[in-house]
């Protein structure tokens, strides 16, 4: 999973440090730090913390659901 957050649209709510505590946190009062690639075991809480932003600031790519092997066709 990979996580961008447009930094130029947040303005610290901080719906996403609440909801996903280990993938965003706050520096200071305006500031969002974020993990870029949050452990898969954060999936929800980071598909939360993103549905959750008042601004829609921050978007989740699901790699491994794009990118999952294609089942063998039998032969």
């Amino acid at each position: 999973m990979k996580v961008v957050v447009d930094l130029s649209r947040c303005v610290g709510h901080a719906q996403c440090a609440f909801l996903a505590p280990e993938a965003f946190r706050m520096h200071g009062e305006e500031a969002l730090m974020y993990a870029p690639n949050p452990d898969d075991a954060q999936r929800d809480q980071v598909l939360r913390a993103a549905a959750a932003c008042p601004v829609q600031a921050i978007l989740v790519d699901q790699l491994a659901a794009r990118h999952a092997p294609a089942e063998a066709s039998p032969s």
